[in-house]
């Protein structure tokens, strides 16, 4: 493990601390969780903005999509456990 030197402004210091000692936490053991966390959500909104980009990417390319009525309808049957047909894409483009 490395050491890292981190300078806090006084008033994120004591709600660190003071939210630390709520959790029955450490200081250290609260920020080190907080930067995991906010560093895996960071991470995981990059993979998707490259997934949308991705699926944006292939939308263009095979100029197919679904319409969204049928989306919801379909997705709306799929929540209340009904049979449903998953819509088909059509082109959108001529």
């Amino acid at each position: 493990m490395t050491t890292t030197s981190l300078k806090l402004p006084d008033d994120v210091k004591e709600l660190a601390t003071a939210a630390a000692k709520h959790r029955g936490m450490t200081p250290h053991a609260f920020m080190v969780e907080a930067i995991r966390q906010v560093a895996s959500a960071a991470e995981k909104r990059a993979r998707l903005l490259a997934e949308a980009e991705d699926a944006r990417d292939e939308t263009l390319t095979s100029r197919k999509g679904f319409a969204a009525n049928e989306v919801h309808a379909y997705i709306r049957g799929r929540v209340q456990r009904k049979a449903t047909v998953r819509p088909k894409a059509k082109s959108w483009r001529r």
